[in-house]
């Protein structure tokens, strides 16, 4: 068994231990094994203990790697995720090879990535970044702006609008946590309270995946505790 193998069974057993505290079937949360930084022969090695989706913050990166599995893997589907802040620049390149972008906060971006889609591609599948606790972390919508930008991204074309992602800042124990969370499922359920028909709650990480959970997750995005730990990134001497 590789290590990646090892760690992959272990977050499957915690999400499973997770879901049984909260009394939620643990097919009810998606595990999206976040390889940046990791290099091809990580996700090939990730594929082969049976995980198909995987979530790519660098854009150059991202595509590379989609394009390097493509050759080394033609027999398999693979699920790709653009999770990393996404600028209008970029917009390109994610439209035409991710399935899914979950970073969209400003509808200029949305509007570029529904143009920029190729029409021989299915519909590129959406969530809506939101800042719930309007910390350090500047990325997402705020709250109250939330519904007229979810409302203006459904009618786009070329995009389906899944749900909603939040990364809060880091909190010291399970209880808070889980409030941070929650945050994220009410403005979840008052969208679909409205109409919007929503299925993805993405939010959980390596270190917070079981209070996401009980807060009603249904996705969770992993790297340190799949892949280990990043390297260290080089940096020129002045």
């Amino acid at each position: 068994m590789t290590t990646i193998e090892g760690n992959l069974q272990q977050v499957r057993e915690r999400l499973a231990r997770a879901c049984k505290a909260a009394d939620r079937d643990v097919n009810e949360v998606a595990l999206l094994a976040v390889s940046k930084t990791f290099d091809s022969n990580a996700v090939c090695l990730a594929l082969a203990a049976g995980q198909h989706a995987f979530g790519e913050n660098y854009v150059q990166e991202g595509t590379e790697k989609i394009e390097a599995l493509r050759q080394l893997r033609p027999d398999v589907a693979l699920q790709w995720h653009c999770i990393g802040p996404l600028q209008s620049n970029k917009t390109r390149p994610v439209a035409e090879h991710f399935d899914w972008v979950q970073s969209v906060d400003r509808l200029k971006i949305a509007q570029r990535l529904s143009e920029q889609r190729p029409a021989q591609l299915p519909p590129l599948q959406v969530c809506l970044q939101v800042n719930v606790d309007g910390g350090a972390n500047k990325s997402g919508v705020a709250p109250e702006a939330l519904t007229d930008l979810a409302r203006a991204m459904a009618r786009l074309p070329r995009l389906q609008l899944r749900g909603l992602m939040c990364i809060p800042e880091p909190a010291p124990d399970f209880q808070t946590q889980r409030d941070l969370f929650l945050r994220a499922k009410v403005l979840f359920d008052q969208l679909n309270a409205q109409g919007m028909g929503l299925d993805t709650l993405s939010m959980g990480m390596s270190d917070d995946l079981e209070a996401a959970v009980a807060a009603g997750s249904t996705m969770v995005r992993v790297g340190r505790a799949v892949f280990g730990s990043r390297p260290a990134k080089v940096t020129s001497a002045a």
